[in-house]
């Protein structure tokens, strides 16, 4: 029987997405063995502090290249907008809610963020999240928090440092902590990260066996939305370092795509929404292409047509935000964020 290997971080949250991603290809292919190697991060995570999250991969991403691993499942707003030579994403399965929640401490249970004291200190290690509630929510006060899911919600339950803190609704679900969401963050209060939500899968560029075997996990509408999210992250020369935020949505032959870039401290913005006509297409064999990826991905059992027209909408509104003065922007939101 051929076994499949598949690489995994060490934390809950990414063991259970990995295991689900496995559970559905063990359906589809009854046939094939899977076996899962966790590798834990460690030596990558002083680096991850700085902001680079494509650093945290890096583990991973040798284990894939060095032929110790077949396929590596990320949440796929971890995965940068340019992977490094040799690797692809060759799925992005279905996505779960995108939006961030809120999880209050034990004695502001019932509270909103617009209800909660003055000067209540809220806990997230997003900029992201940080520039957009600030905006929002003057009357608060945001502080980093660091750690995995586990550890920032026992600071928050055992610490009395937090009121409550940031974290994506996705993860939550996924760890089955339903009962811990207090709020749930609409776009208008705080926009998404570029793929929050959805599971990427990591595979070696070449390798077509692997890349048609995990081919059949993309969803067309998720794939489509984020090849306009990353396009535009991409193109506005975005990353982790800086508070950049996006909304889609797909609606009657339209996919709508709203972005913005923000100062560190929320006071400076710039948002705008555009839209262009794609139909969510059925799978369909196709035959390989020279450069089949796009941002980062490959899918080429999806038409062509609708990804490059998602990726030329996602470039269309980084231009629109840059022709307003988002550069500036971000080029101060950078040099701020690289000064600490």
């Amino acid at each position: 029987m051929r076994v499949i290997r598949v690489g995994t971080r060490k934390s809950q949250l990414a063991r259970i997405q990995t295991d689900s991603v496995v559970a559905t290809l063990k359906a589809l292919y009854p046939g094939l063995q899977f076996e899962i190697s966790e590798f834990s991060g460690k030596e990558l995570f002083l680096v991850r502090q700085i902001g680079e999250k494509s650093l945290f991969t890096k583990e991973l991403e040798h284990a894939l290249e060095k032929n110790e691993v077949d396929l590596v499942v990320h949440s796929l707003k971890d995965l940068p907008t340019v992977l490094p030579p040799g690797f692809t994403i060759g799925a992005i399965c279905k996505r779960e809610n995108p939006h961030d929640a809120v999880v209050f401490h034990p004695k502001f249970v019932g509270k909103t963020l617009e209800t909660l004291p003055e000067k209540s200190v809220v806990g997230t290690s997003s900029l992201r999240r940080a520039a957009q509630l600030q905006r929002k929510f003057s009357h608060l006060e945001f502080r980093s928090i660091r750690g995995n899911l586990n550890t920032r919600l026992r600071k928050l339950d055992e610490q009395q440092e937090f009121s409550a803190i940031i974290l994506a609704t996705a993860g939550l679900q996924r760890m089955g902590w339903h009962n811990r969401v207090g709020q749930i963050l609409h776009p208008e209060e705080c926009m998404y990260a570029v793929g929050q939500g959805a599971l990427g899968v990591e595979v070696r560029a070449k390798d077509q066996d692997i890349l048609d075997l995990v081919g059949v996990l993309h969803d067309p509408e998720t794939l489509l939305r984020c090849i306009a999210e990353r396009a535009f992250l991409r193109h506005l020369e975005g990353g982790c370092s800086v508070p950049v935020a996006v909304h889609t949505a797909m609606k009657d032959g339209q996919l709508y795509l709203t972005g913005g870039v923000w100062s560190l401290d929320g006071s400076d913005s710039i948002q705008d929404t555009m839209q262009a006509t794609i139909h969510v297409p059925a799978q369909h064999e196709d035959g390989p292409e020279d450069d089949p990826q796009l941002v980062g991905i490959t899918a080429r059992n999806i038409p062509r047509g609708p990804q490059l027209a998602a990726q030329n909408l996602g470039i269309s509104l980084a231009n629109l935000l840059l022709s307003k003065g988002a550069k500036n922007i971000l080029d101060v939101a950078r040099q701020l964020n690289d000064a600490h």
